[in-house]
């Protein structure tokens, strides 16, 4: 770990007595740190731990996500979770989570109430049931992954959704006739009810004032958000330093934590600025290049560390792990074929380089103790014939780090 370009803030500490399996100190020692788990959520999109009859596993892929993240975000789209009502898609999902939380990722659910991908045969109900039914439907999948998912995307892009007219749908009719800010309070309070201890976003894609002003009408009625999500598909462009210190300024002030839940950045040709919605740039080839994958790891690389600065952001996910998924678009760190691309190894080297701890000697002093610092998370100590040593209370094979 490389401590003068660590943020201070996600740097921790502390005392660790080192005994041996008697109990008895190891005085003097020379032992061998290393990091197991950050605190911090480097994530992505976990599709690609779904197995569809028409798209097997790929343990490549798989492995690759596995060695870079530890926050992953699965789709709960109701209209493809439960495309026939009462029959959800419930065993898939709990496969794809049980592989992930066996590789120690923590999950996050996306999203229980949203506009678009919203279940046709709710259309047949009136608003009353739609209502009901949308809040059985949170009780359900929270109360169904509970332990296995304990962070999701409660309610995705309010902003937008009353006025949404793309096409008529079942959560835009509730949204008008019951007003936003009742919506979010009823839909948040019904995920908090199924799991007391869970983390409960608001996801946004629109980025303005209006934002702001809902966060503060929903905060100004009682809703308990545990995180406002961000969004930021960048097709058309990277942000830039200037834009993402202006959001972190505007919505760090509301002092709750922040997670960049949807990051895209595109290692191709751009896409066209005059797009107002990017699902209508539809185009059959969107073909990575060398120019563009350089181009895409210097922004990845920047946008990381403003956000790992900034002690409001608690995790960072990029949404497509490989080239043409969402839109056809090269917004992957590795292409269709599992090249890793340049900012793959860049984040890489970041997440699992210089903000972690390998390797690391430390001594413990003539009564057995050692100070351990590192970056917040988790941490193995081991004597120089590489025997796991024990940390005293609690005598764990691991010590944590998160003060």
């Amino acid at each position: 770990m490389n401590l003068s370009t660590t943020p201070s803030h996600r740097i921790g500490e502390c005392l660790v007595r080192a005994v041996d399996k008697n109990g008895d100190p190891l005085r003097d020692k020379e032992l061998v740190l290393n990091q197991k788990s950050h605190e911090f959520l480097f994530g992505c999109g976990a599709f690609d731990f779904l197995e569809y009859e028409f798209r097997p596993a790929d343990p490549d892929r798989q492995q690759k996500w596995l060695a870079l993240m530890n926050y992953g975000t699965l789709p709960f789209y109701w209209g493809r979770y439960e495309p026939e009502e009462g029959h959800p898609h419930y065993d898939e999902l709990k496969t794809a989570a049980d592989k992930l939380i066996a590789n120690n990722v923590t999950i996050k659910g996306h999203p229980l109430c949203w506009h678009t991908v919203c279940a046709d045969w709710l259309m047949k109900y009136s608003d009353e049931v739609i209502m009901d039914k949308q809040l059985e439907r949170i009780n359900r999948e929270v109360t169904a992954f509970k332990g296995t998912i304990d962070f999701w995307d409660v309610i995705n892009e309010v902003v937008i959704m009353p006025v949404f007219d793309k096409y008529d749908n079942a959560v835009t009719r509730i949204c008008n006739r019951y007003g936003r800010v009742e919506l979010v309070k009823q839909v948040f309070a019904a995920a908090k009810a199924a799991n007391p201890n869970g983390t409960f976003l608001i996801n946004d894609f629109n980025t303005s004032p209006n934002y702001e002003k809902l966060i503060e009408e929903l905060l100004d009625a009682g809703v308990e958000i545990s995180a406002i999500g961000i969004q930021s598909h960048q097709h058309q462009g990277y942000w830039g330093e200037e834009k993402l210190r202006d959001v972190l300024k505007r919505f760090g002030r509301f002092g709750l934590p922040i997670h960049f839940t949807e990051n895209t950045l595109i290692s191709g040709e751009i896409m066209p600025a005059y797009i107002e919605d990017l699902n209508d740039w539809q185009v059959d080839e969107w073909p990575t290049t060398e120019e563009g994958e350089i181009r895409q790891a210097k922004e990845w690389e920047e946008m990381y560390r403003i956000l790992f600065a900034d002690p409001n952001v608690k995790a960072i996910t990029g949404w497509d792990f490989a080239d043409g998924a969402w839109l056809n678009a090269p917004s992957g760190l590795i292409t269709r074929d599992n090249r890793v691309k340049p900012a793959y190894e860049k984040l890489k080297s970041l997440s699992k380089g210089e903000w972690w701890t390998k390797d690391e000697i430390i001594r413990t002093d003539s009564n057995g103790l050692v100070k351990v610092t590192g970056t917040k998370g988790t941490y193995e100590i081991k004597d120089a014939k590489d025997q796991i040593v024990l940390g005293s209370e609690p005598s764990e094979t691991t010590v944590q780090i998160f003060q």
